[in-house]
């Protein structure tokens, strides 16, 4: 009989188990639940800074609504995930990522018109992005998993605002 294949396998921590592949579980975090929730975490943050900085040089009522939002939705998401991140024993990042910095900067450049449907464009990427990674992640049955098959719905909204703005933004352009 292959070692693996029954519970009490050499190398197993005591209490756990092992499937026929060799992973832990019950109780083991999965390192890419770990490497996800401190992702989301970064995505949070950027996305509260990117809805204040809508609010503040957004052009568009739409667009300042649009990062009020934000800053509500996502803020409550941060407290919901360094939760789950506490259980996954994984220390919350304090900063948003490289990427979302970057386009923060790109982002602070611009006013008016410009700067609203560059916003725009820049939310429904991100959202399709977030959307992707949650999707994946909510197939999984821990704590990570759960908060991100819960946050599905809320991405869902926000990518279909973002798409709404885009639009939104576009037509003034082309009006012109």
């Amino acid at each position: 009989m292959h070692p693996l294949l029954f519970e009490g396998a050499r190398g197993t921590p005591a209490g756990h188990s092992r499937c026929c592949c060799g992973a832990v579980a019950d109780g083991v975090t999965d390192k890419a639940s770990q490497k996800f929730i401190s992702s989301a975490i970064q995505g949070d943050i950027a996305e509260v800074d990117f809805g204040k900085l809508a609010q503040e040089k957004g052009q568009s009522d739409a667009v300042k609504q649009y990062g009020a939002m934000l800053v509500k939705d996502h803020g409550d998401h941060k407290t919901k995930a360094e939760q789950v991140a506490s259980e996954l024993g994984v220390t919350p990042p304090t900063g948003s990522g490289i990427g979302a910095k970057a386009t923060y900067a790109k982002l602070t450049i611009l006013s008016g018109a410009s700067f609203d449907r560059s916003f725009a464009k820049s939310m429904v990427k991100d959202h399709q992005e977030d959307i992707k990674e949650y999707r994946q992640e909510a197939t999984k049955a821990d704590a990570a998993g759960r908060l991100a098959k819960e946050t599905l719905p809320i991405l869902q909204k926000h990518l279909q605002e973002a798409q709404s703005l885009e639009k939104q933004t576009a037509q003034k352009q082309s009006s012109r």
